[in-house]
């Protein structure tokens, strides 16, 4: 492939002026409702509102718009209090071949920077395809084994944030590279931040967003970076995966096909593993009829993600229960959708819930986990007390690409999560900024 930072920086630079191709602006619309979508109510809650007021002497004068207490200031306060806010509730986008979430570092990079900037929409979005493009395709490189110990979206988020901002603060091939590379040596986040207790994830995304945005300053000040880091032996990829990268399949379709076109936009709150789960108790209770009460058991056989993470048959906190397949099932059967109510206080000492929880258990499917990431599927065993045993292979997730929330369903999602953070009318006309408008969104 020859050497990969230099090929994708050339390609992130051509987003200064390359000609959209068809839709495509209108996807990463899509995008940018989205990560609203998820950042709005992340905005007011912990770990966000935590930082803010943490921060709040180190907010620098500027034009950013920081979402969580709505003061103006740094484009990297802005940054790392968006992103973290935009995964906390676990509603931001997913590119599921890579495991990256893309959207809450690099919109809340790019936003922060075009705001402090007075950019128009119009380069807001390319900067935003640019780093979903990279960061997407250095993901591919390294996944799956990446994923065993990292977080995507800690590591290669931080590229993604990069790459957008340096385009914002437009640089050139030469300087998107040394972002590139800046960004990668100041790359990090543990899987086991995540397995269990603690605030760390939404910090991650944070951390990316912010640390990207250092990245790409530093380079267009003319800061350099050592352009073999992704692929040499002691570089990125030798460091956080089992190679020293899969080049062939950062560059298969780089220019033809763009990743941000291909997003799943998640439909449930909680972890994206436990989604094929939920669609296939949705597909088969919509076929049978069944109430919590006729089940006697339930077993979901999944890829590893699904079994090493979301196999949590007790659970205390709010994050917990995010990544519990036991605690989401009992939410979607007792509730009917597993959103934001699912995780209230209330809902989280509820003992119906609770009692449901240890008729679930998780287990590995080989042959799923072999398929994994790009094929990301359950198989689900229902016993009704009546002595009906249900079977169902979900094979694809609603939101994936192959089964996309239409542009309704995203416009719901985004009004569902935003009205009850701005009202009926600031919603309705930040969604129609957003979708048609050619001036960057900034108060909410």
């Amino acid at each position: 492939m020859g050497n990969p930072l230099l090929i994708l920086a050339d390609h992130a630079a051509s987003w200064h002026s390359r000609p959209w191709p068809e839709g495509l602006e209108h996807h990463a619309r899509r995008a940018l409702l989205d990560w609203f979508a998820a950042t709005l109510p992340g905005a007011q809650r912990p770990p966000a509102t935590l930082l803010a007021a943490a921060l709040a002497d180190e907010r620098g004068v500027g034009r950013a718009v920081c979402y969580v207490d709505g003061g103006r200031g740094s484009a990297r306060h802005a940054a790392l209090l968006n992103a973290v806010a935009s995964h906390t509730v676990e509603f931001d986008d997913i590119h599921r071949d890579s495991g990256l979430h893309p959207g809450s570092p690099t919109i809340a990079a790019a936003l922060a920077v075009a705001q402090a900037q007075g950019a128009d929409m119009g380069r807001l979005l390319r900067a935003m395809v640019a780093g979903y493009e990279v960061g997407g395709r250095i993901a591919l490189a390294v996944q799956p084994s990446h994923y065993r110990m990292w977080h995507t979206t800690a590591t290669v988020g931080t590229i993604s944030a990069a790459v957008a901002a340096a385009v914002l603060l437009g640089c050139d091939a030469a300087r998107i590279g040394h972002a590139i590379a800046l960004a990668a040596t100041s790359a990090g986040g543990l899987q086991q931040a995540f397995r269990g207790e603690g605030m760390s994830k939404p910090l991650h995304a944070g951390h990316a967003a912010e640390a990207g945005l250092l990245a790409a300053r530093a380079a267009a000040a003319g800061v350099t970076g050592a352009p073999d880091v992704l692929h040499g032996p002691a570089g990125f990829a030798a460091a956080t995966s089992d190679s020293t990268g899969q080049w062939d399949r950062a560059r298969d379709g780089l220019g033809e096909s763009f990743l941000i076109a291909s997003i799943t936009f998640k439909n449930h709150g909680c972890c994206g593993h436990i989604f094929p789960a939920l669609d296939g108790l949705l597909a088969l209770r919509e076929q049978h009829g069944f109430k919590p009460d006729d089940v006697l058991s339930i077993h979901v056989a999944g890829y590893r993600p699904t079994a090493e993470m979301c196999d949590r048959p007790v659970v205390s906190t709010e994050q917990e229960a995010r990544f519990s397949a036991q605690y989401c099932i009992a939410a979607l059967l007792h509730l009917g959708a597993v959103r934001l109510d699912a995780f209230t206080p209330q809902r989280l000492q509820d003992p119906i819930l609770h009692a449901f929880m240890p008729k679930v258990s998780v287990s590995l499917a080989p042959d799923l986990a072999d398929a994994y990431p790009r094929r990301r599927a359950a198989r689900l065993r229902v016993e009704l007390r009546n002595g009906q045993v249900l079977l169902h292979e979900q094979p694809i997730r609603k939101g994936d690409p192959e089964m996309p929330l239409t542009d309704l369903e995203l416009a719901d999602k985004f009004r569902e999560l935003a009205i009850p953070v701005l009202g009926k009318d600031r919603a309705g006309l930040l969604l129609e900024r957003i979708l048609t408008g050619q001036k960057v969104p900034e108060n909410a």
